[in-house]
């Protein structure tokens, strides 16, 4: 049996992962999070409590454990990657020194790296191969460029002390778990659209003219996704897309929200918000890969998905004022 630290295992994706190991024999699983983590995940993990920036702290977690998935970050929607640039770039790097020199320390089996679909924030090619990474531009935003520097530091601890990493980008994570903020773009999209339509918003706002697409990809394949590369020998130092395949605008996004709160599909109108400085236009990539190596696709559609992403947050109650 592999015993796995999930970092950041209290947040949205964390929890799905454990969720995931948990229901495979083969893992035994430990969680660090400075956030406490739902009684679910006390009851069935060790869990760590610790400041991951700090080495000591990042190998008395990595203690005992044969595999790593490095999950903990700043993260968030794309008014947090503007409101805390410094703050997430400052944070997510100080991690990876904490972690992977804890895992280098501790002579882990696999080292597993979720980065990010904003490697490809400035994406030329589509759908986005995995090899497009090392041709896009470097990304604008901080967020995006901290989810890179993470690919870089397991690159660059493989090539000099020979760290087993594997790198994986999820596409526009949704789905049961993430609460809205108060401030739109705070949180990811996909819950803040559900608590403006289930407030009465009308017209629904969004951000931008509504043609730009995602792919949105449930947090159950994401973790389905992640737990396949790590315990898969064709994964060892590869870097895979975790995605759905079905690129959507955002204003067909909206649309599918807008009917699965119940409102009257003749009464959906928008109203368009000026964006940040920083959105992607396109995100589509491909899923090639995962599929041909790990034998891995996404198996949760988008208006499944979203459906019970609704009744999940009914159920937190969750309105505007």
């Amino acid at each position: 049996m592999s015993r796995v630290l999930v970092t950041g295992g209290a947040g949205t994706i964390g929890q799905a992962v454990v969720r995931r190991l948990l229901s495979d024999p083969a893992y035994e699983v430990r969680v660090s999070d400075q956030r406490t983590p739902p009684q679910w995940v006390r009851e069935g993990c060790e869990v760590h409590t610790g400041d991951l920036r700090d080495r000591a702290e990042a190998r008395a977690a990595i203690e005992g454990c044969s595999h790593v998935v490095h999950l903990a970050a700043i993260v968030g929607g794309i008014a947090n990657f503007h409101k805390l640039p410094y703050t997430l770039t400052d944070v997510n790097a100080s991690l990876y020194n904490g972690v992977i020199g804890a895992a280098l320390d501790a002579g882990v089996e696999r080292f597993l790296y979720v980065s990010s679909s904003m490697v490809f924030e400035r994406a030329t090619e589509y759908p986005t191969t995995e090899d497009h990474v090392w041709e896009v531009a470097m990304p604008r935003s901080a967020y995006g460029f901290s989810k890179l520097a993470g690919e870089v530091w397991v690159r660059a601890a493989h090539e000099e002390h020979g760290l087993p990493y594997t790198i994986c980008r999820p596409f526009n994570a949704y789905g049961p778990g993430e609460m809205p903020e108060d401030e739109p773009g705070i949180a990811h999209a996909v819950p803040d659209l559900i608590r403006k339509v289930l407030s009465g918003q009308r017209p629904l706002q969004i951000f931008g003219d509504g043609t730009q697409t995602r792919t949105l990809t449930h947090v159950d394949d994401i973790a389905d996704g992640i737990v396949t590369a790590l315990g898969h020998p064709a994964a060892l130092h590869q870097d895979f897309n975790v995605s759905a395949a079905d690129e959507m605008t955002v204003a067909e996004i909206a649309r599918v929200i807008w009917a699965a709160c119940g409102r009257d599909p003749e009464d959906f109108e928008l109203e368009h918000l000026a964006s940040f400085p920083v959105d992607v236009v396109r995100r589509w990539p491909s899923v090639e890969k995962a599929r041909t190596l790990l034998g891995w696709e996404a198996r949760i559609g988008v208006r499944e998905g979203i459906e019970e992403t609704v009744q999940w947050l009914k159920r937190m109650d969750v309105t505007t004022t």
